[in-house]
């Protein structure tokens, strides 16, 4: 049988999600958990991987046991096994054919920025130290929708088949009561291995006077990671939402 575990995690401890040697990973963490409480090795599917300092508002993965479960219960031991930088929403049964990753329709991730010191902000935002023309970077983040291949914003020497993904929203909204702390909302099909960073740092480079939006559209059509702008501090980038 198989069933699905939806969790959130503060990714400031962790060296990202997936298992890594000699690294503190959510994945290892969540495995460990079940395994003592399942009382045999059990190993997990995630829906995608959070690089290190990333979090995830809701993340979901699968793994495989040969025993009915009683889902409400596993998820309140879960939550007491677990540290408390990761909490189980739920877990449920789920159709065998049902992937966590590959069954995934849409992923939403989240980019937070403010335009001013704060000590409550820092934690979970990136801190800007110059103007930023937001109405600009919005007419660029329409951009991405009109491409399919995103290899600009792609980590270097990663092994993917393809960089082609599916943008369908992507936009800069000021936060409720707030005139400095802007979140930057991206949703597509798929996401390529440090491209949120990537697509902000240039978006930031646009409202920053450094890129025009003729420039942006060059660099997304090059396809070359060297002329994209900047990656961006990951502590900012929450996993916001996936869509099955």
């Amino acid at each position: 049988m198989r069933y699905f575990i939806w969790f959130s995690y503060d990714g400031t401890a962790y060296h990202g999600w997936q298992v890594q040697p000699q690294a503190h990973t959510v994945q290892a963490e969540l495995q460990q958990a079940l395994s003592v409480l399942l009382r045999e090795p059990v190993e997990i599917v995630g829906a995608g991987r959070t690089d290190a300092g990333v979090h995830a508002r809701q993340m979901a993965a699968h793994f495989d046991f040969s025993k009915p479960i009683d889902c409400k219960q596993l998820a309140y031991k879960l939550n007491r096994l677990l540290p408390r930088d990761i909490a189980v929403d739920r877990v449920e049964e789920v159709d065998e054919k049902q992937h966590a990753r590959f069954s995934a329709k849409w992923r939403t991730y989240h980019y937070y920025i403010h335009t001013g010191k704060s000590p409550f902000l820092r934690h979970y935002s990136c801190e800007i130290h110059y103007p930023l023309d937001f109405e600009v970077m919005n007419k660029a983040a329409e951009i991405l929708m009109n491409y399919d291949d995103f290899g600009a914003f792609c980590k270097s020497h990663t092994d993917v088949k393809t960089t082609l993904c599916r943008v369908v929203e992507a936009r800069w909204t000021r936060l409720p009561d707030s005139d400095e702390a802007w979140c930057f909302r991206i949703t597509a099909n798929r996401f390529l291995r440090n491209m949120v960073r990537a697509v902000v740092g240039t978006l930031i480079d646009v409202g920053r006077g450094r890129l025009t939006l003729d420039d942006f559209k060059r660099v997304v059509e090059g396809k070359k990671r060297t002329e994209a702008g900047e990656s961006m501090p990951g502590n900012a980038l929450f996993l916001e939402e996936i869509k099955y």
